[in-house]
């Protein structure tokens, strides 16, 4: 279901507090186009904080591994990457097509190519594409609550859902969860991955 009680704009404010928080620098410098690595200077292990500190503002719980090793362990090895590290046409238009989902007119990926090397890919995480990722998770709120069974969610900070019957949280899908559901809908309508 697509949600309507946090905004993308909240969502993105929400993350570069979070970067700020964790990278130590002005949110002010924080742009939604900001490449964690390239422009911010986030390392891998600042990635684990600034997930966590996501997961505790929003009550969600964030991918842990990332949309290239979901491919290689539901395809096959060597289905996104190769036995040179780099990146197969298979994993580009996959990549592609995920990323175009929250894709504003005229951005392109061109820099994303078959061929390029699997380790450039972290410093291609922008600010709006980890705030994507949040929405991908919360748009999964269910449209009734499991637990009592109303239609009534809310909102009182802002961040966290809670049913507006019961108060139970948000059940939210994870986010290797909603990678894997989406690569085998995907795989399904596009067919992608010959067998």
């Amino acid at each position: 279901m697509k949600q309507n009680l946090i905004p993308f704009e909240r969502v993105i404010e929400e993350m570069k507090t979070a970067i700020s928080d964790t990278l130590t620098i002005d949110k002010e410098k924080i742009t939604s186009d900001s490449s964690l690595i390239k422009d911010l200077g986030a390392e891998s292990l600042d990635f684990l904080d600034i997930n966590y500190r996501l997961e505790q503002t929003f009550g969600i719980k964030m991918a842990r591994h990332f949309i290239i090793e979901h491919i290689e362990e539901m395809f096959g090895e060597g289905t996104a990457v190769d036995s040179n590290g780099q990146l197969t046409e298979t994993a580009v238009k996959l990549m592609k097509i995920r990323l175009s989902a929250g894709k504003e007119a005229g951005e392109s990926f061109d820099e994303l190519t078959p061929g390029m090397d699997m380790d450039a890919l972290p410093a291609m995480v922008t600010v709006k594409s980890m705030s994507m990722a949040v929405m991908d998770i919360l748009d999964s709120l269910p449209e009734k609550c499991p637990a009592c069974g109303a239609s009534s969610w809310k909102t009182e900070d802002g961040t966290h859902v809670i049913c507006g019957g019961c108060s139970a949280e948000a059940p939210y899908e994870n986010g290797d969860d909603l990678i894997k559901n989406w690569l085998e809908k995907t795989q399904k309508d596009h067919n992608i991955i010959k067998s």
